[in-house]
């Protein structure tokens, strides 16, 4: 054996010291992501409408100039401060009982991204976990779970939602649950997909032949190599999740009054498009813009993850 002998032993040395300084010098995943933002701007201007989404939804409270459920009949259908008979007190106008746009877009934040945030967070975390094993494990368990993920995709994902929240009634915590019934099942579908393959990788391999234990070598050696995948597909969820909330809340199976949301605020002005077009323009272009930014950076985030991609960027 090479590695019995002085010089082998100082090459196999060497050879672990590069491979590891190689490690080292690698880029991180969110380094990479970084690094393809400052190349690619309409990537990098998603990215800051997002960013500006969850930090308004977050400090929303703070920043808020009216609270959104107050009323002032006597400034009732003011229109943006651009046009005419508008003030600056206003900026985005009032609605019909007088109530602030600009304070209710901010609170409505809140709800659309707090419900895309959980219901991303739970499909992720189950179905990720349901993939994996039925990827590593295979047969039965792979074939069991296979049919329940083809069950639950032969129903529309909107349809249901919709007869559960009539089921349950109209609630946050109704609209939660609704979503998130149908949310996993991507996640399931991609990790299945790549623990598949990754359980023939000699590291894989490698790690059973020494007795690891079935959880570590789920979570060690196949949950990161998943990660990257894993994030494109919240992205994109995030950008569902956004649109299904506000179809309810729009449907009026969603937020209920006096709570806010985008698709309430869409809802409760329809009545006013030709008279004051401004009430459903504002909130569907937030959901517009909110929607199209995790798009456009989920598809960045993919040309740098996938190798297949990202060879045919560097081709170009």
């Amino acid at each position: 054996m090479l590695a019995s002998t002085p010089q082998g032993a100082v090459r196999t040395a060497e050879a672990a010291e590069v491979g590891l300084t190689r490690r080292r010098e690698r880029p991180s995943m969110s380094a990479r992501v970084m690094l393809g933002l400052r190349r690619d701007p309409i990537a990098m201007a998603g990215a800051i409408v997002l960013l500006v989404t969850l930090v308004t939804a977050v400090v929303g409270p703070y920043i808020a100039p009216y609270d959104p459920v107050d009323q002032d009949l006597t400034a009732r259908l003011r229109p943006p401060f651009w046009q005419e008979r508008g003030s600056l007190a206003h900026p985005l106008g009032t609605d019909n009982l007088g109530r602030d746009i600009l304070s209710r877009m901010i609170y409505g934040s809140r709800i659309s991204v707090s419900v895309g945030l959980i219901v991303v967070s739970i499909g992720a975390v189950v179905g990720t976990a349901i993939g994996l094993i039925a990827g590593y494990f295979g047969g039965r368990i792979d074939n069991m779970i296979v049919g329940i993920v083809d069950v639950v995709l032969a129903f529309p994902g909107l349809l249901l939602a919709l007869t559960v929240v009539a089921m349950l009634g109209p609630t946050l915590m109704t609209v939660v649950i609704a979503l998130s019934m149908r949310a996993w099942v991507v996640y399931a579908r991609v990790g299945r997909g790549q623990a598949l393959a990754l359980r023939q990788y000699q590291f894989v391999e490698a790690a059973q032949s020494i007795g690891s234990p079935v959880p570590r070598v789920l979570m060690r050696h196949m949950l990161p190599n998943l990660l990257p995948s894993i994030v494109t597909v919240a992205v994109l969820e995030l950008a569902r999740v956004v649109l299904a909330e506000s179809a309810l809340s729009f449907l009026g199976l969603g937020v209920q009054p006096p709570g806010i949301s985008w698709g309430l605020m869409l809802a409760e002005g329809r009545n006013y498009m030709l008279t004051a077009p401004w009430l459903v323009t504002q909130p569907g272009v937030a959901i517009a813009a909110t929607v199209l930014s995790a798009n456009i950076l989920a598809s960045h985030v993919r040309r740098l993850v996938d190798p297949f991609q990202q060879g045919r960027s560097d081709e170009k």
